[in-house]
């Protein structure tokens, strides 16, 4: 469904990375948790679940990455960039590309995502309107 490349000089929207830690990946085997099925996961319920092991904060912070690399073209390494400016997926599909890139740039400190990275996300944001996601 993904018709947008990635321009040249753009951060790579579609890139995955890992984005749990070594001790989070354990716990959510042990939970037999797979981080696909934590979409669905309330933040407080599975922080109760790890025993506290993963706060709500954190697990709120992993289920909305979950969320946001779902999108088509998004990969974990945006995703996580865009959950820890706390957007939702339904920000990542409305907010202007522009806006959102600013606050990523913003929290890093330094510009990660430059203008063809925008262009880049809004035709993304175009393709998910047109095909009612």
């Amino acid at each position: 469904m993904n018709n947008v490349q990635a321009l040249p000089g753009s951060f790579p929207l579609h890139a995955d990375k890992e984005f749990i830690t070594e001790s989070e990946w354990v716990i959510l085997k042990l939970l037999c948790r797979p981080l696909n099925g934590l979409s669905e996961t309330d933040a407080e319920e599975l922080s109760q679940a790890s025993g506290g092991q993963i706060k709500v904060e954190r697990a709120a912070t992993l289920i909305r990455i979950v969320q946001i690399a779902a999108l088509p073209g998004i990969g974990s390494w945006v995703a996580r960039l865009m959950a820890e400016i706390n957007l939702d997926v339904e920000q990542v599909k409305t907010l202007s590309a522009e806006a959102i890139m600013n606050q990523i740039n913003e929290r890093a400190g330094y510009p990660i995502c430059n203008d063809a990275t925008v262009r880049a996300l809004a035709d993304l944001q175009l393709q998910w309107k047109g095909s009612n996601l």
